[in-house]
């Protein structure tokens, strides 16, 4: 998978000693709590909701594509993208790169669908995010 898109949005993350596994390398669910941390920070960034209330964002897809191993200490550089947008959907990709080096440690990907809470339902996707994407 490779990384493409609109470059939306960059946050740092730090490895935690915690991240790690029995491998001594990152776990690979921690590149999805990078990848969530990212994606969450970017919507606040816009004035969005991720709160359960209300319409909000929800993952109806994700992958990761490990290109590095991952070691402890590092600070992480998490990239945002945005691909298509649907009706009422988004594609977002991700990379991990290391913040010094620029190594690319990983790629993500997720699809995200704007979700009304109390109908359960999808709704239009917001403007702030059909304006960002390709």
């Amino acid at each position: 998978m490779a990384v493409q898109g609109n470059l939306a949005h960059s946050i740092l993350i730090p490895l935690r000693w915690g991240d790690m596994d029995a491998y001594g390398h990152a776990n690979n669910t921690v590149y999805f709590r990078f990848f969530e941390e990212a994606r969450i920070n970017w919507l606040s960034s816009l004035s969005l909701n991720t709160t359960t209330e209300g319409t909000g964002p929800i993952i109806i897809t994700a992958g990761a594509t490990f290109l590095k191993e991952l070691n402890y200490p590092a600070t992480l550089e998490v990239k945002t993208y945005t691909g298509k947008a649907g009706n009422t959907s988004l594609e977002t990709f991700h990379e991990v790169i290391d913040s010094v080096t620029g190594v690319v440690y990983a790629e993500g990907y997720a699809k995200i669908v704007w979700f009304d809470h109390q109908t359960r339902g999808s709704v239009p996707l917001p403007e702030k995010l059909r304006q960002l994407a390709l």
